[in-house]
């Protein structure tokens, strides 16, 4: 009866995509995984928030991809989330361990769909036998050619775009020393560190700006993440917490996002003529 329901199920959700698909469709959607702690407080069954949560995960992804949405980026654990209770830090820690091991297997939905892992963010804050399996992890499946999913840990955009900064100017002083040996006497404009050669270090740098960033719970702010990415995405906080968010509520924001289409289309087409005019007069 199981198999039966899950066939009908599969059915109505692609008739439900096949209908979306007259609209335009996000490339790349990010998550704020935000109400693990508090889902788990309503139940009064601490620990079992980031369980559900990772659960809600796997089934959004599954209608990530079924979409065709080729990219979608998670906000699994902020270097703010080190000053949480030790114990629930190492909790944290042993449960994405865990789930990493699980990813890892034959059957999961990441050998399933050919999914390409990223893990971005200051890994070396990991414990060591984190940031083994994480780099394991990302190494096996390095060669896939489906979508890629990316798990910020240990991020904050004010940590990813300070990383950037220190990248690209120890590269531009690298180069301006072997074209100057004297020192940094005749720097030209072109040796001055560019937006370009910002966004080039960023950890996003293999994937396309975010058209979609969802924040579960009802909270509005970003907390610190894809700051820089995010100038037109369409920001979307639905007041379930994490582990409640389902498909309607995957297809609510689809539908919200084509709405906006038109308008954001505009405002990045206004942007762009805006920075060629601003580059032409500084020629």
């Amino acid at each position: 009866m199981t198999t039966i329901f899950e066939s009908f199920y599969c059915i109505l959700r692609r008739f439900l995509f096949s209908i979306l698909a007259f609209g335009p469709m996000p490339n790349h959607i990010a998550f704020i995984m935000d109400g693990n702690r508090r889902y788990a407080n309503r139940r009064m069954e601490q620990g079992t928030g980031h369980r559900a949560g990772f659960s809600a995960l796997i089934s959004v992804l599954r209608y990530c991809y079924e979409m065709g949405v080729k990219y979608v980026t998670i906000y699994a654990f902020s270097i703010e989330n080190f000053k949480r209770k030790p114990e629930e830090v190492q909790s944290t820690m042993n449960l994405m361990k865990e789930k990493i091991d699980e990813l890892m297997q034959k059957q999961s939905i990441v050998s399933e769909y050919g999914v390409r892992v990223n893990f971005l963010g200051n890994l070396n804050l990991l414990e060591n036998d984190v940031r083994l399996s994480i780099e394991k992890f990302m190494r096996s499946t390095s060669n896939n050619t489906g979508p890629v999913l990316s798990i910020c840990v240990a991020y904050t955009s004010t940590d990813e775009i300070t990383h950037a900064i220190e990248k690209s100017c120890c590269e531009k002083k690298h180069l301006i020393l072997q074209k100057n040996p004297n020192g940094f006497q005749n720097v030209l404009t072109g040796d001055v560190v560019s937006v370009d050669d910002l966004e080039s270090y960023l950890y996003t740098a293999s994937c396309p700006d975010p058209d979609i960033i969802i924040r579960t719970s009802g909270e509005t702010r970003l907390s610190n993440f894809l700051l820089w990415q995010s100038s037109f995405t369409q920001l979307q906080s639905p007041a379930h917490l994490w582990p409640e968010f389902s498909l309607r509520h995957l297809a609510w924001a689809i539908l919200q996002y084509q709405r906006a289409f038109s308008y954001l289309e505009k405002i990045k087409k206004s942007k762009h003529v805006t920075t060629m005019d601003s580059i032409k007069k500084r020629q």
